[in-house]
């Protein structure tokens, strides 16, 4: 016996809002989080190399120098943009995995609650 598409069975199996949304949007979250931090430690090797070849001259990256203070804030911005997308990108995986978290005991979209057996299937 199938429900109608308004009754409130019918509904516990298709969730709505954002939690169709969760599972595409932990996936996306994880990759852009990854990259992120891809991205820090391949500025933090950049920095080092840089204060390295600067401090072969005899000079140190911490004087008070315009050529030092321009080493230190060469990847300052990419170095900020890419700490606040990881933030952004954390705390959407999080949310997420709270949807998904909350919906683990319904039905798959698209499931409709119906029991498919072996003879079902060799057809």
């Amino acid at each position: 016996m199938k429900d109608s598409a308004g009754s409130p069975q019918s509904r516990q199996h298709h969730p709505g809002g954002l939690a169709r949304f969760a599972r595409p949007a932990l996936i996306a979250s994880a990759v852009v989080a990854v990259v992120c931090i891809a991205l820090l430690v391949i500025i933090f090797f950049l920095d080092a190399f840089n204060a390295t070849v600067y401090s072969v001259g005899g000079n140190s990256i911490q004087d008070d120098t315009q050529e030092a203070q321009d080493i230190r804030g060469l990847y300052a911005g990419a170095r900020a943009g890419s700490i606040f997308i990881l933030v952004v990108s954390l705390m959407t995986a999080a949310a997420a995995a709270v949807l998904l978290y909350r919906g683990r005991n319904s039905a798959e979209e698209g499931d409709g609650g119906e029991d498919i057996d072996f003879e079902d299937l060799g057809r």
